[in-house]
């Protein structure tokens, strides 16, 4: 437990434990908000109590119940809600482009989280002396090149560091606030809520505003529920009660503490609570943290993506396995890299913590709007609880979420469109690509024959049967590959055993070796098999068809061919979708990786035979 715990704060909180380098900063950089005690014990009881209401009981105690086979994370709570409305086929579709677009406007806050994480820290070289300002986007580049370029290695041999590090960081951070609190220990007050609240009624209009701020304090929040999977809820619970939360709150607290004693340490009160001769030790300290909690969102990408793939809303991608003890651990170089500049944009675009701050918190309110939208259908539908507490136990979220939502969008000016825009276009190519396989499917059962009559009319005069075992992938199960046709017609042979084989996926994280493959005779050493797939097992069909030996088969591995169909997608004028839509799906489907590596095919074993299909 101990060791989970310590993992846990390593992986799940790095984002939200690096919130203190600019959360605070950023309300009273508003300037609507002037340093008086009255509302620095306002915001810092705002904090307190939106770390309370959102991590605390939304998240650490409601929501991290809603696990699926005990994966969490949004796409993980989207196949939980698909399969409590399963007969709502309306409300299906519509919960499940919601969830998709949530999704997609991960990458969104994807690019911004490295960004201002490293550049915050970067920017402490601003309080050690004013001569270090032009190396503060340098090194922050720098920084990131060297995380993203280390990434084809894995995170095995990096990650043990991962939560001893936090640990530190989180025992510094606290550290630095009881020493600032001991100064001024009447910020304590500020936990008593009548001070938020006395704020709040008093400057009704600037609290909305700086809201948009506030929420900065709860970014990462979503990475306990994301990480349910790796450690399990209890010692995810336990990090944050006992280490996560009073360490966040002492050092907001330190913070406010220094600006009532020093209003002028606006500029950076992070860095200004510590002594002068510990600013360097806490520099490299804090670039640690940032470089760590970037890294878990690095990885929650690379997860979020192989996911959304396996549901079918993303072409195939290469996927490099970098640990032979946990699957998990995978790194993926279009996304990787894909990433890294986009991030370099963010970073030479908006150049400081403060420009990005404005960028930051849109995606990350729909994505916990989207959250509480999803559990209460779970709640309801999947558990079976009364309307009545369903709305009780979510509608207050959904109104603190709504809140912090319409407060963000006053940033879409400033910057807020910037991650919308890029969920936008991630959004636009999961729709796509989606629909795109609807049609070519549609377009290939207009044409095919089925499989079952297909075989009786070729055994009537049979061809030459030649050793070994052919596999013919298909993505129906009822339908003739055209792999299989083109064989027939060019070669026209058929080997002495054929499997048929359909891969489904569904909308579960795993599925067991038990539940793996369901196989049907056709006859004539001929069978039809299909393999089923969660979203977070690897579509590795050599390895599901192993299962076959258990059955009476004998596949011998040098004797098996593969054959697949390589489709050329052809856009035509029609029904289907924008010609521009169709353009686009086109030239992702050209794109895609190889089917055979994506299947884990022997590739001195697999035969291609082409084919066009037009949508």
């Amino acid at each position: 437990m101990t060791a989970l715990t310590l993992g846990a704060l390593g992986v799940v909180y790095g984002d939200i434990g690096t919130s203190v380098l600019y959360a605070l900063k950023q309300v009273f950089d508003t300037g609507l908000v002037p340093l008086t005690e009255a509302n620095i014990l306002g915001i810092l009881s705002i904090f307190f109590w939106t770390l309370t209401t959102v991590v605390s009981v939304k998240y650490v105690m409601l929501v991290l119940r809603a696990d699926n086979h005990g994966e969490g994370g949004l796409v993980a709570m989207l196949a939980l809600a698909l399969a409590a409305v399963k007969d709502k086929p309306r409300l299906r579709q519509c919960l499940l482009l919601v969830g998709i677009a949530g999704a997609a406007l991960f990458y969104g806050d994807g690019v911004i989280t490295p960004a201002i994480s490293v550049l915050s820290a970067m920017e402490g070289l601003n309080v050690i002396s004013a001569n270090f300002k032009s190396w503060v986007i340098p090194l922050t580049l720098l920084i990131l090149l060297g995380l993203f370029y280390v990434q084809k290695r894995g995170t095995a041999s990096i990650g043990k560091f991962f939560g001893p590090i936090t640990l530190v960081w989180f025992a510094a951070i606290a550290l630095m606030g009881i020493v600032q609190i001991a100064h001024n220990p009447q910020v304590l007050w500020a936990l008593a809520p009548h001070h938020a609240l006395r704020f709040m009624f008093a400057n009704l209009h600037i609290t909305f505003i700086v809201l948009g701020a506030v929420v900065l304090c709860v970014t990462g929040a979503e990475a306990l529920y994301a990480d349910m999977g790796h450690f399990g809820k209890r010692p995810i619970r336990l990090a944050w009660f006992c280490v996560v939360m009073p360490s966040l709150v002492l050092n907001y607290f330190g913070q406010g503490a220094l600006l009532l004693s020093t209003p002028e340490a606006l500029k950076n009160p992070f860095y200004l609570m510590a002594p002068e001769w510990a600013l360097i030790p806490l520099l490299i300290l804090a670039a640690a943290a940032t470089v760590i909690a970037s890294q878990a969102l690095i990885s929650g990408a690379f997860s979020v993506t192989k996911q959304v793939l396996q549901m079918g809303f993303l072409p195939r991608m290469k996927i490099d396995h970098t640990s032979v003890k946990e699957t998990g651990q995978i790194y993926m170089p279009a996304v990787n890299w894909g990433l890294f500049v986009m991030i370099v944009i963010t970073v030479i675009m908006f150049k400081s913590s403060d420009a990005l701050g404005a960028a930051y918190g849109i995606a990350v309110c729909i994505n916990m709007l989207i959250t509480t939208c999803l559990t209460f259908f779970v709640i309801r539908y999947s558990w079976k609880y009364p309307l009545i507490l369903c709305i009780a136990a979510t509608g207050w979220f959904f109104v603190v979420d709504i809140i912090f939502l319409a407060s963000n969008l006053l940033k879409i000016e400033d910057g807020g469109w910037f991650p919308l825009l890029i969920g936008a276009v991630i959004f636009t190519l999961m729709v796509t690509w989606h629909r795109g396989t609807e049609l070519v499917a549609d377009a290939q059962k207009a044409d095919a024959f089925s499989l079952k009559d297909f075989l009786q009319a070729v055994f009537v005069s049979p061809p030459t049967r030649v050793e070994g075992t052919a596999v013919f992938l298909t993505s129906d199960k009822d339908i003739t590959p055209n792999a299989l046709l083109h064989n027939l017609k060019h070669n026209k042979v058929l080997h002495a055993h054929n499997l048929f084989v359909a891969v489904h996926s569904h909308e579960v994280p795993w599925i067991g070796m038990d539940k793996r493959l369901e196989v049907h005779s056709l006859g004539n050493h001929c069978w039809q098999v299909v393999i089923n797939f969660g979203f977070k097992n690897d579509p590795d069909i050599p390895g599901a068809l192993k299962a076959l030996y258990g059955l009476g088969f004998d596949i011998d591995p040098m004797t098996t061919s593969y054959f697949l169909s390589r489709n050329n997608v052809v856009s035509t004028p029609g029904s289907g979708m924008a010609p521009w839509r169709e353009k686009l799906f086109a030239q992702m489907h050209h794109n895609a990786s190889d089917a055979a590596d994506f299947l884990y095919l022997p590739s001195n074993a697999v035969v291609e035979l082409g084919s066009k299909v037009e949508i």
